[in-house]
């Protein structure tokens, strides 16, 4: 690990296992958000915000905020954040190091009595992962304003409670949820792990990210008819299955033919399916697949789209079953990085000697939403053979170390060239 650092890298590293030990019982890593370990793990943070001197408070929308007052009040806050709420069976880094880090900041500024001419804060975003309620970035759609009624009246399955309720057990205000709004960030940076092995193939230190990719589901129905396995031709089946599994494999080859055409990130998967009457007597007669497609550009992502229904009816012609519904169930275009952003962490990174490359995210972040209403980007450090949300998440302990260490001086740069 690097000594010239400006962080304090050994405690910054203690922080951060304290945090995941903060766990259900028997189940690391998991605290999901809203219940009552989350919390435990939120009054953890929220100490260590105040120990390096932020004073802590929760926006209506359940946002814990740590802030620093800058030299000159009317100046916008410059803001580091993520989650600490994780999926189950997690691991120790998706989130928390971006808020762990976002404190060691706080901290290195603190102790050497710098003060910045901007405000500081460090936010740990309210359910950035998928919730009990079926929503994910609770807290930082609200900071862009999209949170909506409708999704506050969301239900959990099992407990019945309503997000509007949870999020006023969380210690907000649901009520008043449009205060959480905010028009006063100057720029959000948030430090990520990758979940994905480039960097570590590659040998980079940091990866610098240019947008969040554009993710759209689209579901697709394929009707057949049902009939008897046992005693139906094979030449006069109208198996639905089979006919939606060539509509896979077109999907996935129409896929890596947009991957290799080098207009950045894309991807596509069919991850989920429902067959009808899913008996194993019965020829299928109807399959309803989900297909995730992601996209750095928003024209290759249309462009996919358009074109995926007649290539799907080419594949699946002969087999007797055809499609009946082609729909968008959602559609969030991409997320941009700000381009002064980008320049600021490339010379951070430069400043300390560390290797990095450009790159587009394929998984969704609580950077996303922070965009809408201010200059944001990423970065991201290295994850051990690409794994994520999973207990074998690993990034080595300098790793961390030196995300932060690029956080530190992007703040210092940009206390200076924002007004």
């Amino acid at each position: 690990m690097r000594t010239n650092l400006p962080i304090d890298a050994t405690r910054l590293w203690d922080d951060l296992m304290a945090l995941a030990e903060i766990t259900d019982p028997d189940r690391p890593w998991t605290r999901r958000a809203f219940s009552t370990v989350f919390l435990e793990g939120r009054a953890y943070v929220a100490r260590r915000m105040r120990e390096a001197g932020l004073t802590v408070r929760l926006d209506t929308a359940g946002n814990m905020i740590g802030r620093r007052e800058g030299r000159f009040p009317g100046h916008k806050a410059i803001v580091l954040g993520s989650h600490t709420d994780t999926v189950p069976d997690g691991g120790r880094f998706d989130g928390t190091a971006g808020v762990m880090a976002g404190i060691a900041v706080a901290r290195s500024l603190h102790r050497d009595g710098v003060v910045l001419d901007h405000p500081l804060e460090v936010i740990d975003c309210l359910a950035e992962e998928v919730s009990i309620f079926g929503l994910s970035c609770i807290g930082s759609r609200a900071i862009a304003g999209q949170l909506s009624t409708e999704q506050l009246r969301r239900q959990a399955p099992d407990s019945h409670e309503i997000l509007h309720d949870a999020i006023n057990r969380m210690g907000g205000d649901a009520a008043d949820v449009g205060a959480a709004r905010r028009d006063d960030i100057a720029a959000y940076l948030e430090l990520h792990i990758e979940q994905g092995p480039v960097l570590q193939d590659e040998r980079r230190d940091i990866g610098i990210v240019t947008a969040i990719s554009g993710i759209t589901r689209l579901e697709i129905v394929i009707e057949g008819q049902a009939d008897h396995a046992g005693t139906t031709p094979m030449h006069l089946r109208r198996d639905a299955l089979v006919a939606a599994a060539a509509a896979v494999t077109v999907i996935r080859k129409d896929a890596q033919r947009r991957a290799a055409a080098g207009h950045g990130h894309f991807v596509a998967t069919v991850g989920e399916f429902r067959v009808e009457p899913n008996a194993g007597n019965v020829v299928p007669s109807r399959v309803t697949l989900l297909v995730d497609a992601r996209a750095e550009e928003r024209s290759f992502m249309e462009g996919f789209v358009a074109e995926l229904p007649p290539l799907i009816e080419r594949a699946i012609s002969g087999s007797g079953a055809e499609i009946t519904s082609f729909r968008a169930i959602s559609d969030n275009r991409p997320a941009l990085s700000d381009p002064l952003l980008l320049e600021v962490l490339e010379q951070s990174t430069e400043k300390f000697g560390f290797a990095a490359r450009r790159m587009a995210s394929g998984a969704g972040h609580d950077m996303a939403w922070f965009s809408r209403v201010a200059p944001s980007a990423m970065i991201f450090i290295p994850s051990r053979d690409g794994r994520s949300h999973t207990p074998e998440e690993w990034t080595e302990p300098g790793e961390v170390a030196a995300g932060a260490a690029v956080l530190h001086q992007a703040v210092l740069y940009l206390d200076k060239l924002l007004a």
